[in-house]
């Protein structure tokens, strides 16, 4: 496995899920960018243009401007993946009709994981005309785990390739800490910055077999993915930090029309990559010697700029907002200058709208959302059949989201969800104002 060759298996996996090349594994990834916030889920992430809560700190730290107290907030969310991978199937060629070697085309099947855990937490204190807070925010918490097996190729009966079979499993945890500030420099116009602290864990492991026994019957039989007939291993580490800076504005417009705007500044992260022998494999070492090594593979995550407006009914009753992110998905196989492969940037344009029963006591508010995921599934661009079949564009997503909150006097509670077809999310949060 060649150092460019680790490359390319890394890059391919870390935002869109596939399955495997030929000769080397590959082990997907799936980062989140929301912003934080049952609010915010609940309006499909059209918030920029409102951020009139505390997660503003992240979400448009010029928003801080308009807290009124201190607050302190908390959020804990659930994740439930269904993230897809190749199973089975033809890479190319008719299906020789013998043993697991039936079916025509590539067949894919879902990784199925819950996870949940404390996603937001901030603490903002507001001045005459301005304001700082703290936070922390977990962008991904993502675990999978999966078994390939039975990708053919060949153009007759007499002549097959098996392609060698694979099991994955990852382990993911993304963390953002931030300190914000806003400043009211006119009446109608706020202005945030922020410093922000990126931590990533990440442990992967994808390991390559060959069929039970070296026999005609096995090639076309199911693996039992026994250690003595493990070929190679990929491993992927990353225990790293990186700073980033982040800025946004909130220009009130008129009374019931505002107009914002934030960009925040993705990070960089090394990650170690290791290949290892198998048992099956001689290449003249013991099984588990490390074969090819990368210290640290520098990856630029993306950025995010956002655009948004909303209107607010002069009696503070409705709100309707819009929001626009754009997404340099491109620097993850720009920064190490990868020909072979590419990813698209992203254009997210959220909706969303709340409607609030003003004379309630203690006040509800109703919200609905919708939001487009644009496809930034990482691409072959090479005549390859094997790689343009694991690797080909994928598909737009539409999430639905919807949300519900109650505001006291001094305690606001929050419940939002999102769904779409490769992962639902549930959030539950509070913000105290003292």
């Amino acid at each position: 496995m060649t150092i460019r060759g680790i490359l390319v298996v890394l890059l391919v996996g870390l935002l869109a899920p596939a399955g495997i090349t030929a000769q080397e594994p590959i082990v997907p990834l799936q980062l989140s960018l929301s912003d934080p916030g049952a609010r915010s889920m609940g309006l499909g992430g059209a918030f920029v243009a409102l951020a009139d809560d505390a997660t503003a700190a992240f979400s448009n730290p010029a928003g801080l401007v308009q807290l009124a107290r201190p607050e302190v907030s908390i959020e804990g969310r659930s994740w439930s993946y269904s993230t897809p991978f190749t199973e089975r199937g033809r890479v190319e060629g008719l299906p020789s009709g013998f043993g697991i070697d039936t079916v025509e085309g590539l067949r894919r099947a879902t990784s199925g994981t819950t996870l949940s855990g404390v996603s937001f937490l901030s603490v903002a204190y507001p001045g005459e005309n301005w304001t700082l807070a703290f936070f922390r925010h977990q962008l991904a918490n993502f675990e999978f785990s999966s078994e390939t097996q039975g990708l053919f190729g060949g153009g007759s009966r007499c002549c097959q390739t098996r392609f060698w079979d694979q099991r994955v499993t990852t382990d993911l945890d993304f963390v953002t800490y931030g300190l914000s500030g806003a400043y009211r420099v006119h009446e109608r116009l706020d202005l945030g910055f922020g410093v922000l602290y990126h931590q990533t864990s990440l442990f992967a492991r994808a390991t390559v077999f060959l069929w039970d026994e070296d026999t005609l019957e096995s090639f076309f039989s199911p693996t039992s993915f026994l250690p003595s007939r493990s070929l190679l291993s990929q491993t992927l580490v990353s225990d790293d930090s990186s700073w980033g800076l982040a800025g946004g504005f909130l220009w009130r417009v008129t009374d019931s029309w505002r107009i914002g705007g934030v960009y925040r500044q993705g990070p960089e992260t090394d990650i170690v990559v290791e290949a290892t022998a198998g048992q099956a494999l001689d290449p003249g070492v013991a099984p588990g010697t490390v074969l090819g090594r990368i210290p640290g593979v520098a990856i630029d995550l993306p950025s995010v700029f956002g655009l948004g407006f909303a209107y607010r009914s002069p009696d503070g009753s409705s709100t309707v907002s819009f929001q626009w992110d754009r997404i340099d998905y491109s620097r993850i196989t720009d920064s190490p200058g990868l020909e072979d492969v590419v990813v698209d940037d992203a254009d997210e344009l959220h909706l969303g709208g709340e409607y609030v029963f003003v004379r309630s006591t203690p006040i509800v508010a109703v919200r609905v959302g919708v939001w487009l995921d644009p496809d930034h599934e990482i691409r072959a661009t090479v005549d390859e059949p094997l790689l343009r079949a694991l690797q080909p564009r994928g598909d737009d997503e539409i999430h639905y989201a919807a949300g519900l909150g109650i505001a006291f006097r001094r305690y606001q509670i929050d419940l939002g969800v999102d769904l779409a077809d490769r992962v639902d999310t549930l959030a539950l949060s509070a913000i105290y104002s003292f």
